[in-house]
């Protein structure tokens, strides 16, 4: 097997192991471009060194920090949680079940916000004439005189 096709596993998501450490942290979710850098600084690590270069105890210090960072609040992502009222910081399955209980207690609150994220449509005041028609029938079909077509 060549080392362009194996896969590194770090907090349960497949990085290829011929990325950078700094383009392959971002394939985890919950980690931004940002989040990357400022982890590959505190860490001391080169950010174009591959991933599979990596040793088990540099794996084991990036798993640490993605679930425990201690950054500055502003490059976490959750600030002033609503339901702990701290800076915290989700990656993985937690983000991805954290974004789903915010829209559900906003749908179930009926704000303007969960109103329209419950019927598809932008929440942040984007435009609507041209765009987010994905998936709805946009246009009316006409009735062909006579019959078939």
């Amino acid at each position: 097997m060549s080392t362009s096709k194996q896969l590194i596993r770090i907090m349960s998501t497949d990085i290829p192991a011929d990325k950078d450490i700094y383009h392959g942290l971002q394939k985890i979710k919950g980690v931004s471009y940002s989040f990357s850098n400022a982890l590959c600084y505190k860490l001391n690590l080169d950010k174009n060194k591959k991933i599979k270069d990596l040793t088990k105890e540099e794996m084991a210090k990036i798993e640490h920090i993605v679930k425990e960072p201690d950054f500055k609040p502003w490059l976490l992502n959750s600030q002033k949680d609503y339901e702990t009222g701290k800076n915290i910081h989700l990656s993985t399955t937690d983000l991805k079940f954290r974004i789903d209980s915010i829209k559900k207690r906003l749908m179930k609150i009926k704000s303007l916000r969960g109103l329209r994220l419950s019927i598809g449509l932008p929440v942040r005041g984007q435009r609507t004439k041209g765009h987010f028609r994905k998936g709805r029938s946009v246009g009316v079909a006409k009735k062909v005189k006579g019959g078939k077509k």
